[in-house]
């Protein structure tokens, strides 16, 4: 077939790797601009715009897609389907129908569960027990189009970074069987009921709050690992818990309960056990305690 792809992120990178494996024509790739990244602020192409050169395909790095040009450049390209990923930019519906067969979606949750923009953060932080993917046409609507097969898998205690680069495995899987035989896969619309949206995280939601019940902070802390990373702080200084323990003790909300770092939660509490200080590498906390002793009765937050 011949194939547009539009993704940015690293978890698309597996569909785009997938694709070509499977012999298909991915006559472009579509992704977000380079954007400044690292101490230098240099600009850094996207990893599925370094994946696609790297296999020299064209990349196309539009702000928008709403200009007449950009839209005349795309239906040029008179593909069969194009295969979308976390691509990042809305897509107009002349987009959407200019291929032959539309646009098909990788969407990292079973839909209508978790549509929008992190629907594997909101469903570790919901304490959902199974999230997947869903292979889906795409229509102007937010993750509304009709769904035309999913894979499941359990959550567990699994990290948002470890659940993502599963999830992208099975995604790129799943769209390859999809395009083998479209025939046998019939759209189904997707029902009213159980819709619920993955708004997109605001940095103000890492920080840990140690009101709450400890099984909730603890999902905190896997739903932001390894970026941005839940945090506290102490004396002004901000430390980044990426990875936890709930634990079976109790006292003050905040309050530093031993001289193990063991966190006093609204009910229950945490033990730390993969913490980072600001510019320094992550390290398993009785090394950060050899380091910078936290007396028990510590106030964090």
């Amino acid at each position: 077939m011949r194939i547009i792809f539009m993704g940015t992120p690293d978890f698309a990178v597996p569909t785009l790797e997938a694709l070509v494996a499977a012999g298909h024509n991915v006559v472009a790739a579509y992704s977000q601009p380079p954007r400044p990244a690292g101490r230098g602020k240099k600009l850094q192409p996207s990893p599925v715009h370094l994946a696609a050169q790297a296999h020299g395909i064209e990349v196309r790095t539009p702000v928008s897609l709403k200009r007449a040009e950009e839209q005349a450049a795309f239906a040029a390209l008179e593909a069969d389907v194009a295969v979308v990923a976390a691509y990042g930019l809305i897509l107009p519906q002349a987009v959407l129908d200019a291929p032959r067969m539309g646009c098909l979606n990788v969407h990292g949750s079973l839909l209508p569960r978790w549509r929008g923009a992190a629907p594997v953060q909101r469903a570790i932080l919901a304490g959902d027990a199974l999230t997947g993917v869903t292979i889906m046409q795409m229509e102007r609507g937010l993750d509304t189009g009709p769904m035309l097969a999913k894979v499941e898998t359990p959550v567990d205690g699994k990290t948002a970074g470890q659940l993502t680069t599963e999830l992208a495995e099975k995604g790129a899987a799943l769209m390859v069987g999809v395009l083998a035989d479209l025939g046998a896969y019939p759209q189904i619309a997707q029902p009213d009921e159980g819709v619920t949206y993955a708004h997109k995280i605001d940095k103000a939601e890492s920080r840990l709050d140690f009101s709450r019940d400890a099984g909730d902070v603890e999902r905190q802390v896997r739903a932001f690992a390894p970026a941005p990373g839940a945090f506290f702080e102490l004396e002004g200084e901000r430390y980044r818990v990426l990875a936890a323990d709930v634990v079976d003790r109790s006292g003050d909300a905040g309050v530093v309960l031993d001289g193990s770092l063991t966190i006093a939660c609204g009910a229950g509490a945490i033990q730390p056990t993969l913490i980072q200080r600001a510019g320094r590498p992550a390290m398993d906390v009785a090394a950060l305690l050899r380091g910078r002793a936290i007396a028990a009765g510590t106030m964090v937050g």
